[in-house]
């Protein structure tokens, strides 16, 4: 086994001696690469963002921004980061000789005061800046256009939605971002894009009887999951990184399967879509292009870039949580989970899946391998997401809606629920009395009192049960008035 080494701004640096459960943030930090700061320790403010070589969409290569704060350096074993360091032109290593186009909009845009976030900010706009489908956009916000989350460069501000800013203000921060043009020939992580990315290797770190484990293939890791059911399994590690900062846990065994070949198909056959459970929603997202109307609804309402670069289906599933954001559009897109451990699969409708809070039918030594989503899809779909903030935040309620009406009459519906009980379920009562109804006013007037009450809604921080009790009651009145003022234009 080659000892585990990372390459940082095209140097390569070994591993150890750091311990098995040492961030990327403290790894970089060590190394004098301070610009990489800590601002949340969970992902919320983007101030630890990098760059990481990853496979692309459109190209071999994209570099891609995460959270420094939350992955596992081993789990960057045989990778490539950049940081805001090595974004500037260099004639020598770690000598500077130029900003980067992203730098020096920043800078003649007055786009940073303390410059605390400063390097975060540079670095998820430059993951934009390389993206290879940004283009110019006709409806930017620019002379009245009507989307003002778009430049005329093409720039989407949503590549920023994981990064706050306590002193500059945001304004000077996207006039940069709006001015920042196309990477040249000669730019270096321009030309990096055409090459083949960093392929996976089989990773053995031991420390301090703590291990860092990645198998090269699924069977191994089935077979390691079996002899050791304690360890904990990770993708993006957007959920873990938390529990080891915040928390301050520790495992003596971490397994990771983001980069099993196995877990990141995505097909769309005749009677199903299926999505390997590693797949990070970013990927999903530009792969089904649209494909999927209500999950494409979804993933922009989903924490922030920086995390959607990371997180993963098979993680939000198999974290339990009753407020992740994806179950309940799954649950109405009438989903189901392929399990896997080393004896075989089987599959499991998500509907059976969650068993109590954060616990469900997954075996100890079962992995999620796969999120199978059948066809056709209803076509009248919607995602509702009632949060404190509009992105980057933790929903207080989310409803999921997947309805089939033809001619005017609903002939099946789906609704999928989060935050209202104590795991995400199926608005079951409501379901059965639209269904065979018109899709009028009336029939939604009569219907809503009944969403209303689906669930055990909770009082706490984010909501009280009565707030979210009634913001079921609108979700089916917003969806209504939506469908409606949709056939009217």
């Amino acid at each position: 086994m080659v000892a585990a080494r990372i390459t940082v701004n095209g140097e390569e640096a070994p591993i150890a001696p750091a311990p098995a459960h040492t961030t990327v943030l403290d790894f970089l930090r060590e190394r004098g690469l301070t610009g990489t700061k800590e601002g949340c320790a969970e992902g919320e403010c983007g101030a630890c963002s990098i760059l990481v070589a990853r496979p692309g969409v459109d190209k071999p290569t994209d570099w891609v921004a995460v959270n420094a704060c939350l992955v596992p350096v081993a789990a960057l074993d045989g990778q490539e980061v950049v940081t805001s360091e090595g974004l500037a032109a260099t004639d020598a290593p770690g000598a500077p000789s130029a900003l980067h186009p992203v730098q020096k909009e920043m800078a003649v845009r007055g786009g940073s005061q303390c410059g605390y976030c400063t390097p975060g900010f540079v670095c998820s706009m430059a993951a934009e800046y390389y993206r290879p489908d940004r283009c110019a956009h006709a409806d930017a916000d620019v002379d009245g256009g009507p989307d003002a989350e778009h430049g005329p460069n093409g720039f989407d501000l949503h590549a920023l939605s994981g990064n706050l800013c306590r002193c500059t203000g945001y304004r000077p921060i996207r006039d940069a971002a709006f001015a920042v043009g196309t990477p040249t020939d000669e730019d270096p992580l321009a030309r990096r894009r055409e090459q083949a990315p960093p392929a996976p290797v089989a990773t053995a770190y031991v420390q301090d009887d703590s291990a860092f484990l990645r198998k090269g293939t699924l069977a191994e890791t089935l077979r390691l999951l079996r002899e050791r059911p304690d360890a904990v399994v990770v993708a993006g590690s957007t959920d873990w990184g938390v529990e080891v900062n915040i928390r301050s846990r520790r495992a003596g065994c971490v397994v990771a399967v983001d980069r099993l070949p196995e877990l990141r198909e995505l097909r769309v056959d005749s009677d199903a879509v299926e999505i390997g459970a590693a797949l990070t929603l970013t990927e999903i997202e530009r792969r089904l292009d649209g494909e999927v109307p209500l999950l494409a609804e979804l993933f922009p309402q989903f924490a922030s870039r920086l995390i959607r670069n990371g997180a993963t289906l098979g993680g939000n599933l198999g974290t339990g949580s009753p407020i992740g954001d994806s179950p309940p559009a799954l649950l109405a897109l009438e989903a189901s989970v392929v399990l896997a451990d080393a004896d075989g699969e089987r599959e499991v409708p998500l509907s059976e899946y969650f068993t109590g809070y954060r616990q469900s039918v997954r075996r100890p030594g079962e992995l999620i391998r796969s999120v199978r989503i059948p066809l056709p899809l209803s076509p009248v779909t919607a995602f509702h997401k009632i949060a404190k903030r509009r992105f980057d935040d933790i929903s207080s309620v989310a409803v999921a809606f997947a309805l089939d009406v033809r001619d005017g009459i609903v002939r099946k519906a789906r609704i999928g629920l989060g935050g209202v009980a104590a795991t995400p379920i199926r608005a079951l009562a409501t379901e059965a009395a639209l269904e065979g109804r018109p899709w009028t006013a009336e029939t939604v007037e009569a219907v809503a009192p009944l969403l209303r009450d689906e669930g055990t809604p909770m009082d706490d921080h984010r909501a009280s049960a009565a707030y979210r009790s009634a913001m079921l009651g609108r979700s089916l009145q917003k969806l209504y008035t939506r469908t409606t003022e949709a056939v009217s234009s």
